[in-house]
């Protein structure tokens, strides 16, 4: 997946670990825990400035602060999500419809986009979201409710669920 080259970011503390977050200027491209598979390279992250201060990852900041305190189910924040393929890009929009405190089958998630037989598909897209927690990746489940893979890790996708099933901040 191509990252986007002008990128400004930002690392953030959370209660489930440090948080790499990123703004192109039409948005946020990224957010990855510090040790999350498909991180961007370090020689690419070396080319993105350091910028707490920008309004997009200011934003987010906050927004993700809320979030794992229990206070906000919802984001309101300009998303970049032209980085990967059509498909890919098919599959974070319908992401996007799987509210707080709901869960999605990787093959309910193929019927939604209208590619029913592509779930393996879906998988490897739903991994490759550069926008993790706001794009709710972790939201999605196996068949029968089964916690399945997390670019971030199952005790972190078991974290985020517990916490929106109960809307009490994580400790």
């Amino acid at each position: 997946m191509k990252h986007e080259a002008q990128a400004v970011q930002a690392t953030i503390a959370s209660p489930l670990g440090d948080i790499l977050i990123a703004a192109s200027a039409q948005g946020l491209v990224g957010v990855w825990f510090h040790d999350q598979k498909h991180l961007p390279l370090a020689e690419e992250r070396a080319r993105w400035p350091q910028q707490p201060g920008h309004a997009v990852l200011q934003a987010a900041a906050n927004q993700l602060a809320g979030y794992f305190a229990g206070r906000r189910s919802t984001f309101d924040l300009p998303l970049d999500l032209g980085r990967g393929t059509a498909f890919q890009q098919s599959v974070w929009q319908a992401l996007l419809e799987i509210r707080c405190g709901d869960t999605a089958s990787y093959s309910e998630l193929a019927q939604r986009i209208g590619k029913p037989r592509a779930v393996r598909a879906v998988g490897a897209a739903v991994g490759r979201n550069p926008v993790s927690v706001i794009v709710p990746c972790h939201r999605v489940v196996g068949a029968g409710g089964a916690l399945t893979g997390y670019a971030g890790g199952l005790p972190r996708k078991s974290a985020l669920l517990e916490l929106e099933a109960s809307g009490r901040s994580l400790p």
